[in-house]
């Protein structure tokens, strides 16, 4: 198994050194980090600012310098707020991680509860509701669906009731005053948590139920069915553990997408996260926060890969032999 973790992570060291350079390329290519001060009339502070950012060197000079300044820290000052860019990067890293924690573990509870229920009972008449349920969950748009619910679980209620606050808020994820795992946070957390849920659900709900059904189908099972094991057990033990390797593979890959996924989410819900980060960087053209925004999302991307390889090879001990 070690040996298997070893050659992983170290396959992994190049995808890393090959995406970062091709990020490094398309980012140059794309936007101009000088596009702002072209349009003044001081062509010596364009020659300093050229010369200071490397910009006068080859494009292999210029990822070299760019590398050795993100591994030491420097990832460069914001043309949009004038703030460091690793700061900025970190604490909306720290708030996208924390929706993608919750939804993602609330998502994967649900998606395997309704893929038994479907696989266990297939073609009854609740396996046909959660089918169509999950059909509306996949094409059901995310900003709607945020948008319903804030005006169903946050601004109706307070009307209706005539109250003070909302029973669910929808504004960030913490009132003025307040920070921590508290009521508060919870009140914030369910609106935002919920919309990035409903997809997961309808579409790995739909996964667990074809990997089930699958499993249920083979020829231990089969066996074990003959040897009068109960439906229970042949149902958690035997099928459940060998259709979740695949379930997981699914849910490690989504969930590095959502790390630089959840732009609709975070700009319904005003959160200060990595989509509403990359927003407003795209918008005003601050180069030097969307290299380093989509460095980290590759890597993210990169690590979840590793994740899922490593959790199917604890689910399925013969892949590390391979």
């Amino acid at each position: 198994m070690l040996r298997y973790v070893l050659r992983r992570l170290l396959a992994s060291v190049p995808v890393v050194c090959v995406a970062s350079f091709i990020l490094f390329w398309a980012v140059r290519a794309t936007f101009d980090p000088l596009a702002k001060l072209r349009q003044s009339v001081d062509p010596a502070a364009l020659r300093r600012e050229t010369v200071r950012l490397g910009l006068d060197r080859s494009l292999p000079e210029q990822y070299l310098l760019w590398v050795k300044g993100f591994v030491q820290g420097d990832w460069g000052t914001s043309t949009r707020t004038g703030g460091a860019v690793l700061p900025m990067v970190g604490d909306a890293l720290g708030t996208t991680v924390q929706l993608i924690l919750w939804g993602v573990a609330l998502a994967v509870v649900l998606a395997l509860a309704i893929g038994l229920y479907s696989a266990a009972r297939q073609y009854s008449a609740g396996d046909h509701v959660l089918t169509g349920l999950s059909y509306l969950g996949v094409a059901m748009p995310a900003f709607w669906f945020g948008l319903v619910l804030i005006q169903v679980l946050a601004v109706w209620p307070k009307q209706q009731f005539g109250l003070a606050d909302p029973p669910l808020y929808f504004v960030g994820l913490h009132s003025v005053g307040h920070s921590g795992l508290d009521l508060d946070y919870l009140r914030h957390l369910v609106l935002p948590v919920a919309t990035l849920t409903v997809g997961l659900v309808a579409s790995w709900s739909r996964f667990g139920r074809a990997t089930l059904l699958e499993a249920l189908s083979s020829d231990y099972v089969r066996t074990a069915r003959a040897k009068g094991v109960p439906r229970r057990r042949i149902l958690l033990r035997h099928a459940l553990r060998n259709a979740l390797a695949p379930f997981v593979t699914v849910v490690a890959m989504d969930a590095a997408a959502l790390v630089g996924g959840l732009v609709v989410t975070e700009q319904i819900y005003s959160i200060p996260g990595m989509g509403k980060l990359f927003l407003a960087s795209l918008e005003t053209g601050d180069v030097f926060v969307l290299l380093p925004w989509m460095f980290v999302v590759a890597v993210a991307v990169i690590l979840f890969n590793l994740l899922a390889d490593l959790s199917y090879a604890l689910l399925d001990p013969r892949v590390a032999l391979r």
